[in-house]
């Protein structure tokens, strides 16, 4: 029951009259199954309630309240926005938006058709994200980063690879990067760097292009190694001794620096991915191609002390 959820009888009269009069007890408890708080219905209630009202001194009615809605989404578009200002605005937009999938979920409007997926419209970006997980085991997370920053890049550069020019390369990387901050910087040149490497590798373009791509410093960990000598990574696996959990920081330690696994990997393995009883580990990597990875010396012993003793006992390998 509306009355049950707006505060303002003024709002109940108006939303009564306008053209969603017919739905809007239905809707407002729809709401409320779907667990929006009291205040947010409210709030959702009063900027429909703008929304109708526009609706109803345009002559739009009930029969025709998809148009009548996209008519109020363009009016609002264009009318300037103003402090305090009355009349519908963009809360009343999104309002109407929840009312018509509202009237799609009860089957009383028609459900929009799905729109084409971003690879359906770039095949290309398909194949890159294949290439990608192949070739240099990203993640699905990772990949959608750059699947973003891609979109925008084909938009203002096109499809075809061929006409790419050094310039206009820079031109965009520069131009993206302009209004964010380092990291997102660099992920914008690893995104469309990764892009023009693929393109470079598959023929689709010069392979020197990704050269072109300017990267962008951050000074921030300049002072800290890429990379550490053996005798400190000896020195941080001895450090591993004396506290609660040294042995599993010790496993973890030889699986990094002696299997040469990535951080996601380790923190990705479960007593399944150990083949204990075949004589090498088994990770199950971010690409998904699960590798297997040969027992280094040294790893043996900190898991043998870190997993339960029945995790290490050698089983018969199976028959080839």
């Amino acid at each position: 029951m509306l009355e049950s959820h707006v505060n303002s009888p003024v709002t109940a009269r108006r939303l009564r009259s306008g053209p969603a009069a017919v739905h809007i007890d239905a809707f407002a408890d729809w709401l409320h199954l779907h667990g929006y708080t009291p205040t947010s219905i409210d709030n959702r209630l009063k900027s429909l309630a703008s929304c109708t009202d526009w609706m109803l001194a345009s002559g739009f009615t009930s029969r025709d309240i998809v148009s009548g809605f996209e008519a109020c989404k363009v009016a609002v578009e264009k009318k300037a926005c103003g402090l305090y200002q009355r009349g519908p605005n963009r809360n009343s937009v999104m309002a109407g938006t929840l009312f018509i999938r509202f009237l799609q979920d009860r089957g009383e409007l028609p459900l929009p058709p799905n729109p084409p997926s971003v690879c359906d419209l770039w095949p290309t970006l398909g194949e890159f994200r294949l290439w990608m997980q192949r070739h240099r085991g990203l993640t699905e997370a990772t990949l959608d980063v750059y699947q973003r920053i891609l979109v925008g890049f084909l938009d203002a550069l096109g499809n075809d690879a061929h006409v790419y020019t050094a310039d206009a390369l820079r031109t965009f990387v520069l131009d993206r990067a302009h209004a964010h901050g380092i990291c997102r910087a660099k992920s914008i040149v690893g995104a469309v760097r990764s892009y023009v490497r693929f393109l470079g590798v598959t023929g689709q373009c010069s392979a020197e292009l990704e050269h072109a791509i300017p990267s962008f410093p951050s000074w921030q960990l300049s002072s800290t190694p890429r990379f550490l000598p053996t005798g400190d990574v000896d020195r941080v696996i001895s450090s591993c001794d004396g506290y609660a959990f040294a042995l599993r920081d010790r496993a973890v330690l030889l699986l990094l620096a002696r299997l040469g696994l990535r951080a996601s990997e380790v923190a990705g393995l479960n007593f399944a991915d150990c083949g204990l009883a075949g004589h090498r580990e088994q990770s199950a990597p971010i690409n998904e191609r699960e590798p297997r990875h040969p027992r280094r010396a040294g790893v043996k012993e900190p898991l043998a002390l870190f997993l339960p003793a029945g995790l290490m006992r050698r089983r018969p390998r199976p028959p080839q």
